[in-house]
């Protein structure tokens, strides 16, 4: 089932990138977190962005989701300039994502936490709220398809009228995602996705992701520490280390690249770097 014409937003046709950043700067008083970072995510395509701990990965997650406006730079979503704008209006325009601690409405239901995030593509005015218009019914009928569609789509159809909070730690993440796809996005971006799973469940969520590219025609951008994940899901690579890019390619460039491997174990560690294969 397709998304609801009162649901569904209009995918570009131009043949920009899915997403551009340009020159990225963002300095917090005297420390530069992020340093003139260019980053591009082609369309359909699933990028990872990885870097030792306080690389300022979040960071740049953070400004391109518009939680935090960029010193200097660009940011272009579907060939559309969105820096700085606010967070909502960035996810209306296509840009959706999970973060690494879940967030969830725990006293809603599974299919309440995903309809949450079709507000903003509901056309409905208050008038027709208040009264119940043929519209509004529509609407109302609409969206709790799509939900039922998206909840079976990332297989949790059956806790359905589960509260988030009873729900297993890995429901939960399906949970996140489904309420992701539900604002429509071009681009998904996924914080840490695989924390807290038992390597059988990592496995399991990579083909997930190569799933959610392919059926839903989308892109997906991954923050992750777990490198079997990465070099198993990613087609694209781009490493931060304090802040600049060091390293882009794919996974086998990646693996093989010295300064990864420095940065993530020191000069005196390399002789380790078959822990990023």
């Amino acid at each position: 089932m397709s998304a609801p014409a009162d649901i569904a937003t209009t995918r570009g046709s131009s043949s920009a990138p899915s997403l551009q950043a340009s020159n990225v700067t963002i300095k917090f008083g005297g420390l530069v977190a992020v340093n003139d970072v260019t980053f591009t995510i082609p369309r359909e395509s699933v990028v990872s962005l990885i870097g030792p701990n306080g690389a300022g990965k979040t960071t740049f997650f953070n400004i391109l989701t518009g939680l935090y406006q960029p010193t200097s730079g660009v940011v272009e979503l579907d060939g559309r300039d969105v820096t700085g704008r606010p967070p909502h209006k960035i996810a209306q325009l296509g840009l959706a994502r999970t973060f690494q601690n879940i967030r969830l409405f725990n006293l809603m239901t599974a299919e309440e936490n995903v309809m949450v995030a079709m507000h903003s593509h509901l056309k409905t005015g208050i008038f027709g709220t208040v009264f119940g218009s043929p519209r509004k019914r529509r609407e109302e009928r609409a969206a709790h398809e799509f939900a039922a569609e998206l909840l079976d789509f990332v297989g949790i159809a059956k806790t359905r009228d589960e509260y988030a909070r009873n729900l297993s730690y890995g429901d939960q993440r399906r949970l996140e995602v489904a309420r992701a796809l539900a604002l429509r996005p071009k681009v998904l971006l996924l914080d840490e996705p695989t924390a807290g799973m038992n390597p059988q469940e990592s496995a399991v969520f990579t083909d997930f992701v190569h799933r959610i590219r392919d059926e839903r025609h989308l892109s997906v951008l991954l923050i992750e520490h777990d490198m079997s994940v990465v070099m198993r899901v990613s087609e694209r690579i781009t490493v931060l280390d304090r802040g600049e890019v060091i390293a882009e390619g794919g996974p086998n460039d990646i693996r093989a690249n010295q300064r990864v491997v420095e940065a993530y174990l020191g000069k005196s560690g390399t002789e380790q770097a078959g822990g990023l294969a």
